[in-house]
């Protein structure tokens, strides 16, 4: 403890200089700062971690601290709202499921709008009182928050006052079915363009793009080559058999031989086999 009589700050400098002080113990702080002093509990989230302590204070400066065994469940609820509000809703559990839901709901928000939920992540922390309750009351440390399900809390998002959310797999499915009969499922990482990879074969015949939405979201279609890389993209299947398929056409069926390219895509027989696995299902063998 000091007694602070000169100091200064040269400009330009970061810190102050203590040109005269003398020399105080406790007791002469205590007296002469007793303004200042204050003792309570705090909770805080720090260093990523909930930090539950009692603190004595003289201003600045912590006299006395003691962990906090059961602190206010006000107080820690807090705290972890503020935890999520620095490090993100990555602290929940997000199984795959949950993150294709949010991926869905993004989309339909980003298309329709209401009455589809914002996910972002500066609305879901506006609105956790909606989607996170009552797990956040009950946790009370980080780990508590990894074990919160988050897609089964986002099912609290859903509109299901206005009856909306009965439609979510008919407006954002999770899978379209091909001509082959593949159930194939779409990637909406990017709100603003659903993605459906499936391998060109099994597109043959199919002269209009799929739409989702309503009909109002094509969906773009990566055509991918036998052994499962982009061989073509497009928004315009009907365009891509009638000039996109002949480059396309010539460039891998020397490389795939097995595998059926016929000249007209738009009346051939969609499929998932090569052409000998065909020709046996097609015979019954």
């Amino acid at each position: 403890w000091l007694a602070v009589a000169v100091a200064d700050r040269p400009v330009g400098a970061g810190h102050a200089r203590v040109l005269l002080a003398g020399p105080v113990d406790e007791d002469v702080a205590r007296d002469a700062a007793a303004p200042l002093h204050a003792e309570g509990d705090e909770v805080a989230w720090a260093g990523g971690a909930l930090v539950a302590r009692h603190v004595e204070r003289l201003g600045a400066v912590e006299l006395a601290v003691r962990p906090l065994r059961d602190p206010d469940p006000g107080l820690v609820r807090a705290a972890l709202v503020e935890g999520l509000r620095e490090e993100g809703t990555g602290l929940l559990k997000w199984s795959r499921g949950a993150r294709e839901l949010r991926e869905r709901l993004a989309f339909l928000h980003h298309h329709l709008g209401a009455p589809w939920p914002d996910v972002s992540e500066s609305a879901l922390h506006a609105r956790v009182d909606e989607w996170l309750e009552p797990e956040l009351s009950r946790a009370r440390r980080r780990a508590d928050l990894a074990g919160i399900d988050a897609g089964q809390a986002l099912g609290r998002l859903l509109p299901w006052v206005t009856g909306a959310a009965g439609r979510l797999d008919e407006l954002a499915p999770e899978r379209l079915e091909v001509p082959s009969g593949s159930r194939i499922r779409i990637d909406y990482s990017d709100p603003g363009q659903p993605v459906l990879a499936v391998k060109l074969q099994e597109m043959f015949g199919l002269a209009r793009t799929p739409r989702i939405a309503d009909g109002a979201v094509p969906v773009v279609v990566h055509l991918l080559s036998p052994a499962g890389r982009p061989a073509a993209v497009t928004a315009d299947l009907a365009s891509f058999w009638s000039t996109g398929y002949r480059a396309v056409r010539a460039d891998l069926r020397g490389r795939y031989p097995k595998h059926p390219w016929p000249e007209d895509p738009a009346s051939a027989e969609p499929t998932r086999y090569t052409k000998a696995r065909q020709a046996q299902r097609s015979s019954g063998t």
